[in-house]
């Protein structure tokens, strides 16, 4: 491929440099999934951990998968246009609804756990801010759901470094204050961690398959490449320091907290400690840079489905629109339903594991179906059967407990 002709989707030419494309592409993987982890890993127990490691290393892979599918065909743009390529019109339906809904999960949890916690970082405060009769954490969280709208009025990714820079420094500095608290703070990790609770990994697995949630953006990143051919590289080494991170925040906050971590391993820590402070809102402010990872793609897929005949600002409008209802929707959700674990969970066995892992696969079998072997035909089918039958026992586990705490 030309490097030189290499455009992004939206159609500039493409500008991320090595660098760049890592950050964003650790910006896109890292998140509120470390929140989730400790309470994972304590109610799956520590052989589960490998579980975690091994997600790590199969999303590296898919990514890989995806940026072979990219290069073979230079004209594709997205994630659905993969999936257009491999099965046609049924291929892009069914992308596009894996997508859009694993999207919009997504910002539900995302808004969850922001209200969560500052809800907790606020508590004992005598700050009181009301708005149409809300509490104060759901004004605040209204209020960071309307700062965070023009977010979606982005075109492409390449220009947004700086947020992803933000994420990844947010989420660093949470796993510091852990480290401090343990040493500083009086809280030993000494708390025990079960061998392995084969009940309960249908529940937790949904927990750690959302922790490699990042696909449906991944061929925005790959347009956005300066040099494509780094674009592997950059997959498996993102994975891996992310999925590093995120073991390292399992195991220190399963020993410290034990039992009764909760679900958000922030809302666990002692709420006297300056740590706490810290790791609070930075919990708080991460779900604002993820949103627009998850508003971009969709709001281009809107755009791109528009009339070719039909203005440019008319375009924008219709996108800047559509992405701020999606948010308001979002906020309505998040705020009925304010069960993080369960969505989280829910969001990860139903949708994620899909986009992530399945449908990457069949995408590339199917791409690739003239030169594959059958060794490699094997393996990926293996997976895709595999992931398959743990989605669809997942789904069914986290949807009855979700079910029964509504």
């Amino acid at each position: 491929m030309d490097v030189a002709a290499h455009t992004s989707s939206s159609g500039n030419v493409a500008s991320s440099s090595f660098l760049v494309t890592t950050i964003n592409m650790m910006g896109l993987l890292i998140g509120l999934g470390q929140l989730s982890t400790a309470y994972a890993l304590q109610n799956g127990g520590w052989v589960s951990g490998f579980f975690l490691l091994g997600l790590g290393v199969l999303g590296g892979y898919t990514s890989h998968l995806l940026g072979l599918c990219l290069a073979a065909k230079v004209d594709l743009q997205n994630y659905s246009d993969i999936g257009f390529s491999a099965f046609g019109k049924k291929g892009r339906l069914i992308s596009l609804i894996f997508v859009n809904l694993e999207s919009f999960m997504a910002l539900v949890s995302f808004t969850i756990s922001m209200n969560d916690n500052l809800a907790r970082v606020l508590e004992g405060s005598k700050l009181h801010i009301s708005l149409l009769n809300f509490s104060t954490p759901h004004t605040l969280t209204v209020t960071a759901i309307l700062i965070s709208i023009p977010t979606v009025w982005l075109r492409n990714l390449d220009k947004i470094s700086f947020i992803s820079t933000l994420n990844i420094l947010l989420s660093v500095s949470i796993c510091i204050t852990f480290l401090c608290t343990a040493i500083f703070g009086g809280i030993k990790a000494i708390k025990p961690i079960s061998v392995f609770r084969i009940e309960n990994i249908l529940s937790v697995s949904g927990l750690y398959i959302f922790n490699i949630a990042s696909h449906m953006a991944i061929p925005e990143i790959y347009r956005s490449m300066r040099d494509p051919s780094t674009f592997t590289v950059i997959s498996f080494l993102s994975f891996g320091i992310v999925t590093a991170l995120y073991a390292t925040l399992a195991f220190l906050g399963a020993k410290m907290f034990g039992p009764e971590v909760s679900s958000q391993v922030t809302l666990s820590m002692p709420k006297h400690l300056i740590f706490t402070k810290i790791a609070l809102w930075a919990a708080t402010i991460i779900p604002m840079t993820k949103y627009v990872f998850f508003t971009v793609p969709m709001a281009s897929e809107i755009e791109r489905r528009l009339p070719s005949s039909m203005s440019y600002k008319r375009k924008v409008i219709i996108r800047c629109a559509s992405g701020s209802l999606l948010f308001i929707i979002v906020l309505i959700l998040a705020l009925t339903v304010p069960y993080f674990d369960r969505v989280l969970g829910l969001t990860g066995s139903l949708v994620s594991i899909f986009v992530s892992v399945i449908l990457p696969c069949a995408f590339y079998l199917k791409i690739f179906r003239r030169t594959i072997s059958r060794p490699s035909l094997v393996f990926h089918l293996s997976i895709i059967i595999v992931c398959f039958l743990l989605g669809i026992m997942g789904t069914i586990s986290t949807a009855r407990s979700l079910v029964k705490t509504l």
